[in-house]
């Protein structure tokens, strides 16, 4: 009789090995993906509140609300920062009156269903 020494896997071993990797996947996964949503929501709003600040600083020096994002740019550090929602430097919202303005970041198609703080301003 020969004795063989094969050295490898079966193709047991591998189905096994790939099943679990598989299922790991699956629940791993949408995890993943929700975090990344959560994470996303998180700093478009981080974002707004430091427009917020920016807007009512302006407002107060000119005794009015500026609506305009562009006019921010330089009290942001010389740029915009970019909504990750809507990937787009001008995923945000300023509303005014007289004395009260908002703002507030866009929902987009990168965070999912959510509502957005809305960030509330007062001369």
């Amino acid at each position: 009789m020969k004795n063989s020494n094969r050295k490898g896997f079966t193709l047991i071993e591998l189905l096994v090995v790939v099943l679990i990797l598989g299922i790991l996947t699956a629940i791993a996964l949408p995890s993943y993906l929700s975090s990344v949503q959560t994470s996303r929501q998180g700093a478009a709003n981080t974002n707004a509140r430091a427009l917020a600040t920016a807007v009512q600083s302006k407002a107060i020096g000119a005794n009015a609300y500026d609506t305009t994002l562009a006019d921010y740019a330089t009290d942001m550090g010389g740029a915009m920062p970019s909504n990750p929602c809507t990937g787009t430097t001008t995923g945000y919202t300023i509303t005014a009156t007289a004395t009260t303005a908002t703002v507030a970041a866009t929902t987009g198609a990168n965070c999912g269903t959510w509502t957005p703080t809305t960030f509330s301003l007062t001369l």
